[in-house]
């Protein structure tokens, strides 16, 4: 199910049908309510019926039999009688609450509110009043209709979070379909470039400007892979991780701020690491960018490589304003930006890549005015 413009129609068709279905239900059951009050009226008229035959069948012993008989058939009903004296008698109701005078008023004000009181009279002379309360079964039945009305609600909950996570869906693979192509109409102008490149170096100039133009080159052509592998499960091979991000490191240092200090140290010279090369190196340059808008384009940064037994970590450091220990979970989360410009998904496609595609771990490790330090960790493919 969907609220694309093909099944609309039959989505709300779908929920009118719900609508109707839940409004008969508590119709039905509203009817039902009160049809049972009713018949529960007719038990408690026949009741003080039997009570007022009670009182004159002194005579009749027979009488007074088959009135007691019909009396105690009420087991459920809670009652009060109340006669001309003031005087007090309890049906169906605990015996140690029958004795307490405050108790018995409260109920009475309370089956006055539920059921009109029914008066026995005798030669149009009142002689006692009867006050009841609904039944235990009519209690219950009483507060069904808002059960029901629950279960509906937490039904209409899950199905609006079922159509919103099924709509941010859609939306994925429309934002991932949107990236294969822009690697798909990339790759044209690549080839194109490469062309040019190669007409340069043989023109008479600078091969170190060539040289550049083919780092960016291959530079685009990374950054083309990244695009075409959204969407999809990367693959992962064993590489050697502080060479791989060391790559990414001297990449960024060049093309930075001279205001920038850069600094690189690894505790171990080789280690192999199950990774996806252009992804992983995609998740350093974007942490590292990170810091430098931290620091405003003017500050140090530095990446450290240490291994903790079975597990590397990865330290990227920068000097900039730091972040709220409350926000070091929310950082992660699409949307969350402290910049003017950008869409808030740096770090959370950073998340994404680590924790999902690499099945390592990111963190903010320590955080204050001096600076933030960032932490990777990947499992050593050892």
């Amino acid at each position: 199910m969907n609220f694309s413009p093909k099944n609309k129609a039959s989505n709300i068709t779908l929920l009118i049908s719900a609508f109707v279905i839940v409004s008969l239900i508590l119709w039905n059951t509203n009817s039902f309510f009160k049809k049972f009050k009713e018949e529960e009226r007719l038990k408690m008229e026949i009741w003080a019926t039997a009570q007022l035959e009670l009182i004159q069948s002194s005579v009749d012993q027979e009488l007074g039999n088959l009135t007691l008989k019909v009396m105690g058939n009420n087991t459920s009903t809670p009652m009060i009688l109340v006669n001309e004296e003031g005087s007090i008698k309890t049906h169906n109701i605990p015996e140690e609450k029958a004795t307490d005078s405050a108790y018995i008023q409260r109920k009475i004000r309370q089956y006055s509110s539920e059921n009109e009181p029914i008066h026995i009279v005798q030669e149009g002379e009142l002689l006692e009043t009867l006050y009841y309360g609904n039944s235990e079964v009519l209690n219950k039945l009483k507060y069904y209709p808002l059960a029901l009305l629950l279960i509906i609600c937490l039904f209409g909950a899950v199905i609006f979070f079922f159509f919103k996570t099924n709509k941010a869906s859609e939306q994925n693979k429309l934002w991932a379909g949107m990236a294969k192509e822009t690697a798909h109409q990339i790759g044209t102008p690549l080839t194109s470039l490469l062309g040019w490149n190669e007409l340069l170096k043989s023109e008479d100039i600078n091969p170190d400007i060539t040289k550049e133009i083919a780092k960016d080159i291959t530079r685009l052509q990374t950054i083309t892979e990244r695009f075409s592998k959204i969407g999809s499960v990367p693959e992962l091979r064993e590489h050697d991780i502080v060479t791989e991000t060391e790559k990414a490191y001297q990449y960024l240092k060049r093309r930075s701020s001279k205001l920038v200090h850069f600094a690189f140290n690894s505790e171990i010279e080789k280690l192999p690491v199950l990774l996806n090369p252009p992804l992983y190196n995609w998740s350093i340059e974007n942490l590292v960018k990170n810091g430098i808008d931290a620091m405003k384009g003017k500050g140090s940064i530095s990446i450290q490589i240490e291994q903790k037994g079975q597990n590397v970590h990865i330290l990227v450091s920068d000097t900039g304003h730091g972040i709220a220990k409350s926000d070091f979970q929310n950082i992660f989360n699409p949307g969350v930006t402290s910049k003017k410009r950008g869409w808030g998904l740096g770090l959370s496609l950073v998340k994404r890549i680590v924790e999902e595609y690499h099945k390592g771990k990111i963190k903010v490790l320590s955080s204050s005015k001096e600076g933030t330090i960032m932490q990777i960790s990947l499992k050593a493919n050892v």
